[in-house]
Formats: C-alpha cells, sequence, structure tokens
C-alpha cells in the first residue's frame, strides 16, 4: 500500500491582520471612488461653467467704426511681435510663438472680430479670443536595416535623435488682464488714428 501524501491546512493569517487588511483595501476603494467622483465633476464644471452672461467679457465697445477698430487691433498685435494669418476689414487672426522652456514650445492665436452697432456706423464692438498651445520636444531615435546574407535584415539604432513637436495641451486664455491690456492698447492706437486725420 502507497503512503498517501496529505498537504498541511492551509494557514489562516491572524484575525487582526485580516481586519487590518480589510479596513485598507476599503480605504483604498473609498479614495479610488471619490478620485473618480472628483474627475467626473471637474470634466462636468468645463461645460457647466458656460452661462453666458450678457457682459464685455471677451469684448469691447469702441467709438469707432468696425473698420477702424479692426485696423487697431492689427496694429496692436504687429506692434507686440505677432505674425498675421489673416486680415479682413471685419477680422484679424495672428499668431506668436514662445520658447519658456528649452523642450516647451508655446503659441498664442489671437483672433478678433469687430462688428458695428445697428444704427451706428461710428461704434462697433471688437470680440476677441486667443487660445493657448502647448507643445513639448518629443525625441524619436532614429535606427537603419543593414542586410546580412545569411541571417537576413538587422536594425541598427543611430545615435542621432529625430526630435519632433507634440501638442500636450490647448486652452482659451480666459478673460482677465490679458485682454484688458489689448484693449487699452487698441483705445490708444484709435486714439492716435482719429489725431492723424
Amino acid at each position: 500500500m502507497r503512503p498517501t501524501c496529505r498537504q498541511p491546512p492551509a494557514q489562516q493569517p491572524p484575525a487582526p491582520r485580516t481586519a487590518r487588511a480589510r479596513s485598507l483595501l476599503l480605504a483604498a476603494l473609498l479614495a479610488g471612488g471619490l478620485a473618480a467622483c472628483g474627475g467626473a465633476t471637474r470634466n462636468a464644471t468645463v461645460y457647466q461653467s458656460e452661462d453666458f452672461a450678457a457682459d464685455e467679457t471677451f469684448s469691447r465697445l469702441f467709438d469707432a467704426s468696425a473698420e477702424a477698430t479692426c485696423e487697431a487691433a492689427r496694429r496692436a498685435l504687429l506692434s507686440q511681435g505677432y505674425l498675421l494669418t489673416a486680415v479682413k476689414p471685419d477680422a484679424v487672426s495672428a499668431s506668436k510663438n514662445f520658447q519658456p522652456q528649452a523642450d516647451v514650445h508655446v503659441q498664442i492665436v489671437f483672433n478678433v472680430v469687430c462688428t458695428s452697432e445697428a444704427g451706428h456706423e461710428e461704434l462697433a464692438t471688437a470680440y476677441v479670443s486667443a487660445i493657448e498651445d502647448r507643445y513639448t520636444l518629443k525625441k524619436n531615435p532614429n535606427s537603419a536595416s543593414v542586410g546580412v546574407a545569411a541571417i537576413g535584415s538587422l536594425s541598427i539604432p543611430l545615435g542621432a535623435n529625430e526630435d519632433s513637436l507634440v501638442k500636450v495641451a490647448s486652452e482659451t486664455i480666459p478673460a482677465g488682464p490679458f485682454y484688458d491690456r489689448f484693449f487699452a492698447l487698441m483705445h490708444r492706437n484709435l486714439a492716435q488714428q482719429a489725431g492723424g486725420r
């Protein structure tokens, strides 16, 4: 008769350790759930914060025609180093590049639309928005294939890297001192244009 091998019974962890493990697991689940809820709330507030209030957040009223107002905007952008990308009598678009860090590139794209007020040709509203695009430098190592008759082709990494910019963020700049400074410069340009007539 062959002897039978019996496995020893599985040892249960002590009760305090099991209770501690349960409480740690419960705490981790609660933290994960709260984090998930917080993430959902943050995502929801992106569009829920759009209240479409009737204020001058991204606009200003000027004592000038729409064409003169957009000309003042064009001069303001040019004086600050922006490159014009589109110019119309009632609209201007421009962009400017920044490099705050060695591997970070930022571009601001400015859009201005000028409209005359109904019944008042010498009153115009300038609507302005600026988008900040952020790019980071991504290094792509180069490799070359070498054919060897016995074993086929080998891919050999080269020392050089091919760098490329990858967009990592894009956001409309919120209203505040940034736009206030731009509108103030437009006012000065309009005053100069009026004084030169």
